[in-house]
């Protein structure tokens, strides 16, 4: 398959993404990261556009498994005018790919895919969380993903632009981040 072709494949995907040219970027992850205390509910309060993540209400709750992995239970609700606000569920399982590294995750919601990374740049565990990820392609280019997440629908903004600006700082490119509602009553 020529490079054209998957370019083209990709076309759809790609215009849901945040796409760059070039390698992913590396930023520093929170260090002396804790699994155990990151447990929980989170809701999104903003993230760079991902083509899985067009609904509203969007959160993530995460529970310690014995084995050592997280079950990650995504869920969102879509387009709650046709779909009388029904909330949509996603099982995933996240793991720590290295202990020396136990910020950085990788999260899989279909087993036949590899995992995609979920690396905590910054958490107090209690109020915000800022998370990042990113598949490089062959090099070439790169899709990005960043999300500001709270134990609460919402954040005082002053939070809000302290993780944006910690994004910034670490050379992601934040300029089509956008909030998300979480107005929904499911």
């Amino acid at each position: 398959m020529s490079a054209v072709y998957l370019l083209l494949l990709l076309v759809p995907a790609i215009s849901a993404q945040t796409f760059h040219w070039g390698a992913c970027p590396t930023p520093n992850v929170q260090s002396n990261f804790t699994l155990q205390p990151y447990m929980g509910k989170w809701y999104e309060i903003e993230k760079l556009p991902d083509i899985f993540e067009r609904g509203q209400c969007i959160r993530e709750e995460n529970t310690m498994m014995e084995d050592g992995t997280v079950q990650v239970l995504y869920s969102q609700v879509w387009d709650p005018q046709n779909h009388q606000g029904k909330r949509w569920y996603l099982e995933g399982t996240a793991k720590v790919i290295d202990p020396q590294e136990p910020a950085k995750l990788g999260v899989n919601f279909m087993s036949f895919l590899p995992n995609t990374p979920y690396w905590v740049l910054s958490t107090d565990y209690t109020n915000y969380s800022v998370v990042y990820s990113c598949k490089d392609v062959f090099g070439i280019f790169y899709f990005d993903f960043a999300w500001i997440l709270a134990r609460s629908p919402s954040l005082p903004p002053q939070i809000v632009d302290q993780a944006k600006q910690m994004l910034i700082n670490e050379g992601i490119d934040i300029s089509n981040m956008t909030p998300t509602d979480q107005s929904c009553s499911v």
